[in-house]
């Protein structure tokens, strides 16, 4: 098919980084190349719960560690969140349905060989480290992520 899709995940709710991944999966069935480009609060998605770390962290960077989601399955709804009451409603209701969770779409997009990139300068910024992400995780500047962009068929920003 020789189609490809780019989609910039700058968002860090739970809702919509199912959106994106659902879209990333199924574009990968349609046999679709996908690139997602993880940017400030997006990164919490591709974090690695296991590999956190605030080893060698300034105070703001140990500080932003411990107020940004730590994973997946962590992040908050965009709407309707009330204190995370509003995401263990939606999971139950994933689960009611046999629908899969985030963190599942994850998986299955990292099994798809979809292509998963940072932001360099949002991961400089945030105070996280390389090794705290998943090991597919590409740590890239915007300009190489604008090329790839720029030769997709669709772009998408979530």
């Amino acid at each position: 098919m020789d189609k490809r899709m780019n989609l910039l995940m700058f968002s860090g709710d739970y809702d919509k980084a199912m959106a994106g991944l659902i879209l990333a999966n199924t574009a990968r069935e349609l046999d679709v190349d996908v690139t997602m480009f993880f940017a400030f609060w997006g990164l919490s998605l591709v974090r690695d719960p296991e590999k956190m770390t605030l080893e060698d962290k300034t105070i703001y960077e140990k500080l932003m560690d411990l107020m940004t989601p730590k994973g997946p399955e962590s992040l908050p709804l965009s709407h309707m969140n009330f204190s995370g009451l509003g995401k263990l409603m939606l999971t139950e209701m994933l689960e009611d349905n046999e629908a899969p969770k985030l963190i599942h779409f994850l998986k299955g997009a990292r099994k798809k060989n979809v292509k998963f990139y940072a932001c360099k300068l949002s991961v400089e910024i945030m105070g996280f480290k390389p090794e705290e992400f998943i090991p597919e995780l590409e740590i890239i500047e915007a300009k190489t992520y604008l090329k790839d962009a720029l030769e997709s068929d669709m772009q998408l920003f979530i």
